[in-house]
């Protein structure tokens, strides 16, 4: 079993974090994606959305999709703290803060990263005021997070969950647009000085 990987990436992070947190070590192959490796025939055959990470099993299976891949793992090896969840409310609840991170901070962030800088106009159109609305976005998502970490410890409750993994994600990869989170947010700071302390995260 190995996974396909950018490591620093957004993406990439996320599956590493949770992995960590669950205490599981997988074989760990590069991919160049700046040089566009993911594009050749070989790894498309690999990846349904010819995007990294992918899981690749022993028999020739393959997974992609970073929650995907976490969700494999988190049903391959049950675990008494599972990351998703045990109750049907529970589950509900980190499934829903996990879509809302992911959509409203996330992917916006990576969208306003992508389009300003053209890090990859050699392979998608890229609009400059595209990623000035999306940075926008991403600034006020940040308020939401705030309200809803004044009200638990976690993002999604009193336990840390695969939404934190994808909350700490963005709060890291957002410095790539000159965004930080600052004594304006109080309860996001408190939060991701907490999380940041988490040996998993340490990578």
């Amino acid at each position: 079993m190995k996974i396909y990987e950018l490591a620093p990436s957004p993406s990439a992070r996320r599956v590493s974090i949770f992995l960590a947190e669950m205490g599981i070590e997988v074989e760990r192959v590069p991919v160049d994606i700046r040089s566009g490796e993911n594009l050749t025939e070989a790894f498309q055959k690999k990846s349904a959305n010819h995007l990294i990470p992918v899981l690749e099993m022993d028999d020739g299976t393959t997974i992609c999709e970073s929650i995907a891949i976490c969700r494999y793992f988190d049903e391959t090896y049950p675990s008494e703290n599972s990351l998703f969840g045990h109750s049907p409310i529970e589950k509900a609840k980190i499934e829903m803060w996990q879509r809302i991170v992911e959509l409203k901070g996330l992917f916006v962030a990576m969208q306003a990263f992508r389009n300003l800088t053209g890090i990859y106009q050699d392979r998608e159109t890229c609009v400059e005021a595209w990623g000035d609305v999306s940075r926008e976005r991403l600034v006020a998502f940040l308020p939401e997070l705030d309200e809803q970490l004044s009200k638990s410890s976690y993002i999604a409750g009193e336990k840390f969950s695969v939404a934190d993994i994808t909350a700490y994600v963005m709060c890291n990869f957002m410095k790539n647009l000159n965004l930080d989170v600052d004594e304006s947010f109080p309860h996001l700071q408190s939060w991701l000085q907490n999380v940041s302390a988490r040996p998993s995260v340490a990578l």
